[in-house]
């Protein structure tokens, strides 16, 4: 068994091959600092399973986890990141994740999450469970910010974080008037007119931490 874990802190990736090399005990295991590292690696070897943080330098992690999942449609993918699941869960479940964790949960329920995606199930914790059956609704009744597509939820994220336009075409290697187009989607999606509007918004049902 070959699995792949991905995450930019080094702390991490070795308390993530610890606790599951204890488990897997003839697992052999890979590693990828950033996400060009993280393509190399799947480009030179084939894994049984990646474990990938959402956030890491050089890619978006939606849009990478569609790259992922579309050159290797069966390999399981376990997000594990520090978004809290009413955040990301439902948004990466549906761009093919297996499974979804925050850094918080226990070792225990890492095993059990890798345990399952490898036998090619998901895993769904109790408020992912209930996230899913909440956006089953009357879209009438979701909250504006999950009608938006994954990428409109991205910039809408790091307006209220603060960034500028400027910069947020810098970190998503879009041009500024593309991230202007998404800024004005998004203000008519949701019915606003300014930054300070969406941040409230934001910080109001924790969307920014």
């Amino acid at each position: 068994m070959k699995i792949l874990i991905a995450d930019d802190h080094a702390v991490v990736r070795q308390g993530l091959r610890l606790i599951l090399a204890n488990e897997f005990k003839k697992a052999t295991f890979g590693e990828a600092q950033d996400t060009p590292e993280l393509f190399d690696c799947l480009k030179q070897d084939q894994w049984d399973a990646v474990v990938m943080d959402l956030s890491m330098p050089g890619g978006n992690g939606l849009s990478t986890l569609k790259e992922i999942k579309h050159a290797h449609p069966q390999m399981p993918v376990l997000i594990l990141s520090m978004y809290p699941e009413d955040q990301y869960a439902v948004r990466t479940l549906k761009a093919g994740a297996s499974g979804y964790l925050t850094k918080e949960s226990a070792p225990e329920e890492l095993v059990q999450a890798i345990q399952k995606i490898l036998r090619g199930g998901r895993y769904i914790n109790a408020s992912v469970a209930e996230e899913l059956l909440l956006q089953l609704g009357n879209e009438d009744d979701r909250p504006p910010h999950e009608l938006l597509s994954d990428r409109e939820y991205q910039v809408l994220c790091m307006i209220a974080s603060g960034k500028e336009v400027g910069q947020i075409a810098t970190e998503l290697s879009l041009s500024v008037k593309t991230i202007s187009t998404y800024r004005a989607r998004i203000m008519e999606k949701m019915n606003m007119k300014t930054n300070a509007e969406l941040t409230h918004y934001a910080i109001e049902n924790k969307l920014v931490m």
